[in-house]
């Protein structure tokens, strides 16, 4: 896994598996955000996997994927509210960690 930090309370990787969750929460990550479409490729874990595994770490997850189409206006809101309502610091991520910075970005114009 590549953390990257974007900010002090969100960081962004590439494609995690379940055997990571263990290292993210010892990393102290409290939330986790998927950009990831299911089904991108053939084998990538499926978010609901990632989703049943963090929670029995005690993570929160919330999966705004982000598609061939880009960055859309709505995954924007629904990025702002994870970023609002979730615990941090929060860990995003996707193929290779690109889309889930871009987001987050986004949300920055859009919060102010």
């Amino acid at each position: 896994m590549d953390l990257r930090s974007v900010t002090p309370t969100y960081s962004v990787t590439g494609q995690i598996e379940v055997e990571d969750l263990a290292a993210i929460k010892a990393a102290g990550f409290q939330s986790i955000v998927c950009h990831r479409p299911d089904d991108e490729v053939a084998d990538q874990p499926s978010f609901e996997s990632i989703r049943q595994a963090a929670a029995a770490l005690g993570i929160e997850t919330r999966h705004i994927p982000v598609g061939p189409t880009g960055v859309t206006a709505d995954a924007v809101r629904e990025m702002v509210d994870a970023i609002e309502e979730m615990p941090k610091p929060m860990l995003g991520y996707c193929r290779s960690g690109a889309r889930s910075t871009a987001i987050y970005q986004h949300t920055e114009h859009m919060r102010g």
